[in-house]
């Protein structure tokens, strides 16, 4: 006994380093691998360091292990996330790590931008968990407290004064995510009245040229790519050549006309894509995308592009390199006016190396060379819109030529840049751009370590048979909001006034009012020259600037005035356009789609049969649910469903209802139930499953109806 005690305690020393290691790996990270500008962010580190290691100290072992275990992995997923996307992750993100399936397609192959973080991190953890160590006594626990506390009220200090910086320079991950998770709560962000740029149609600029010549249209829309990697464009932008970059994009398009200003709106594919396809501002915030909405409101769908030019003789088509069934692009992309919409099920061809998400890049072109020679021997004029997911996180490509590059993000950026360029180039010789306008643009920016600006810039490239008669260099801002209104403009179509935006084929002499919300910062440039940025703890800063984007004219100041609060304001109101203000809303995510089944669910993220996610119900409200499932074959041992719940990083098990039996071919599975929402729920997710051998099961109906209630 005696000699078990003596290892324990000769066992304690080691695990007090692990447990200090873990508490402090992420300040010793930043102050190897970053330059500091000022001393917030470092604090910060040092300041939840402390925080935890005293609480962990103070703590039983499985508590300590358990706060350990969520503190590396917060530490690490961000830092991924921050190499990747230029930004830390905020509240609405932790939807993502509810769901295992995500995870596993993020971090597939392994393939980690900081695998030293990552490593050393799970070394520290694992001697924190394998190791013994006696709880600190309170006395010095309530030391730690105190100092960390005073410590933090320092960095809070800090930060204020430096809030022109970018958060993830200021801010420890962890601490981020409660400031973030605070502002979400609280939410000051009231409707009010908008500025006149951002809620009407501007078509009182000069033609470039009159109606135009092309006969269909190609929209080839490359996941995260921002300005900056197109030369040229990040040379008038004033940026200096950087190592990620798209050389052969830029020598395939030699008579394109270039929008060096060009902005995306917000981070996530499909606001990326309403803002594009509908001529309205994607929300400047993570609440349900509008692109759900409109479901809502078939008017406003109605003035979508897709449906305009479906209404006037153009097949509309919809390819892209991912499933369809994430996010219910197979319900919502129909909804938007696309006749024919297809993901990673229409290419039979197999990737030659392990990708999750889908095609890659090098495929999809090529099938999408093979859809459009389909598309021109029909002899009808077309609309086309592409998505490729190449450029997803896990960066996935062989380790051979991963090995060619400085880093993996740089590979798989010229892997693209190699298939888009060929695609153009085939193009070109297959003759289609004689009679297509084209649009070569981005979703959403990755950003860049440059500027954070950056995670605002998208790719703005135009190709048109009137080239000659089109600038090199587009002057002026534009962004996603203005493709629907230049593709209608361009054509000589009637442009609905529901749409907001300039079009790329006229010029305009007034500055140009534009918002974004990237990097976890709202930023607006007024029709005065003013630049606004507002990061979610409130503080503003404002200056002189030709535009949302770019290096501004002068340093941002601090916001004295207070006018920038407006920002919050205006971003509601923008928000809150296609929110019904009646009294019952009702949402299908159902219209007979046919699905293979598996015999075991194993991704719970791809296999969902239906795209009813990130939902906001009101307070005080009523939601009834109607699901109708027939199953079309199945074996003899038939087919189980099961739908699930999700509300941001949790799994909701208070809802109740009867499930679905064992069904069998040609049987149907019925659900109808209800449930009370005393509270706002927000990023409400449903996940309907099914597993049978040989099956394919019929959605019929899944059906969300929101009933406010009086009172």
């Amino acid at each position: 006994m005696r000699s078990l005690i003596s290892k324990s305690r000769a066992r304690q020393p080691i695990a007090l380093v692990g447990l200090f290691l873990v508490c402090f790996i992420p300040l010793v990270w930043r102050l190897a691998t970053q330059d500091q500008a000022n001393a917030a962010g470092p604090l910060s580190d040092a300041v939840f360091g402390l925080l935890l290691f005293v609480l962990a100290y103070g703590s039983p072992h499985w508590l300590r292990l358990l706060l350990v275990l969520i503190w590396a992995s917060v530490q690490a997923g961000s830092q991924e996330l921050l190499l990747a996307m230029q930004r830390l992750p905020g509240w609405s993100d932790l939807r993502y790590l509810a769901d295992a399936d995500f995870v596993g397609n993020t971090t597939a192959g392994f393939n980690l931008s900081a695998p030293l973080l990552f490593w050393s991190l799970l070394a520290a953890s694992a001697l924190v968990a394998l190791l013994p160590l006696a709880r600190l006594r309170s006395r010095y626990l309530a030391g730690g407290l105190v100092l960390a506390t005073a410590l933090l009220l320092l960095q809070g200090r800090l930060s204020a004064a430096h809030d022109g910086d970018s958060v993830a320079s200021r801010y420890n991950a962890l601490h981020w995510l409660l400031v973030d998770a605070i502002a979400t709560r609280l939410d000051g962000g009231n409707p009010g009245d908008l500025p006149l740029g951002l809620a009407r149609l501007e078509l009182d600029g000069r033609r470039l040229l009159g109606a135009g010549g092309a006969k269909n249209v190609l929209i080839v829309t490359l996941e995260g790519m921002p300005g900056l990697y197109y030369p040229e464009i990040a040379h008038a932008m004033g940026m200096e050549p950087t190592e990620v970059a798209m050389p052969l994009l830029a020598k395939a398009t030699p008579d394109a006309m270039l929008i060096p200003d060009f902005v995306d709106h917000s981070h996530q594919t499909i606001r990326g894509l309403y803002a594009l396809l509908c001529g309205d501002f994607s929300k400047l915030s993570f609440d349900t995308p509008k692109a759900v909405e409109l479901q809502a409101h078939p008017e406003r769908a109605a003035a979508c592009l897709p449906a305009q030019m479906a209404r006037r003789g153009w097949q509309t088509h919809y390819l892209q390199a991912a499933g369809l069934m994430f996010m219910a692009k197979d319900r919502l992309m129909p909804v938007m006016g696309f006749q024919q919409v297809h993901g990673s099920e229409w290419f039979k061809e197999m990737n030659p190396y392990r990708f999750e998400w889908g095609v890659i890049d090098s495929l999809f072109f090529e099938g999408a060379r093979r859809y459009i020679a389909d598309l021109q021997q029909r002899g009808q004029p077309w609309m086309l819109t592409l998505l490729t997911v190449g450029t997803h996180q896990p960066y996935a490509l062989p380790d051979e030529i991963a090995a060619q590059y400085p880093s993996r993000k740089q590979a798989i950026v010229a892997l693209l840049d190699q298939a888009v360029s060929a695609f153009i180039d085939n193009l070109r010789r297959d003759g289609v751009l004689a009679d297509t306008l084209v649009l070569v643009t981005s979703d959403e920016s990755h950003g860049s370590d440059l500027a954070e600006w950056v995670s605002s810039w998208g790719l703005g490239v135009v190709l048109a048979p009137e080239q000659e008669k089109l600038p090199r260099l587009k002057q002026g801002g534009y962004g996603l909001v203005d493709v629907t209104a230049s593709v209608l403009d361009y054509f000589g179509l009637p442009v609905p006034r529901s749409i907001v935006g300039r079009s790329f084929f006229r010029d305009y002499d007034t500055p140009r009012e534009m918002v974004s919300y990237t990097a976890s910062k709202l930023r607006w440039h007024t029709s005065e020259g003013l630049r606004y940025e507002c990061a979610r703890d409130g503080r503003c800063r404002v200056g002189q600037a030709g535009s949302l984007l770019g290096t501004p004219r002068a340093e941002l100041m601090q916001d004295q005035g207070g006018d920038g609060t407006r920002l919050f304001s205006i971003a509601a109101t923008l928000d809150d356009k296609l929110k019904s203000h009646e009294r019952s809303r009702v949402l299908d995510f159902a219209n007979g789609e046919i699905r293979e089944l598996n015999e075991k669910v194993t991704n719970e993220w791809s296999e969902n049969l239906v795209g009813a996610q990130y939902l906001d119900f009101p307070a005080n409200s009523q939601v009834r649910v109607s699901v109708r499932v027939k199953v079309m074959h199945s074996s003899d041992a038939g087919v189980q469903l099961q739908l699930k719940f999700k509300q941001w990083e949790h799994n909701i098990e208070n809802i109740p209802h009867d499930g679905f039996p064992l069904l069998h071919t040609n049987e149907e599975g019925r659900l109808d139930f209800s449930f009370d929402n005393l509270e706002a729920r927000q990023s409400f997710s449903f996940h309907l499953l099914g597993v049978g051998k040989d099956a394919a099961v019929k959605l019929e109906q899944f059906r969300v109806r929101i009933d406010a209630k009086s009172g």
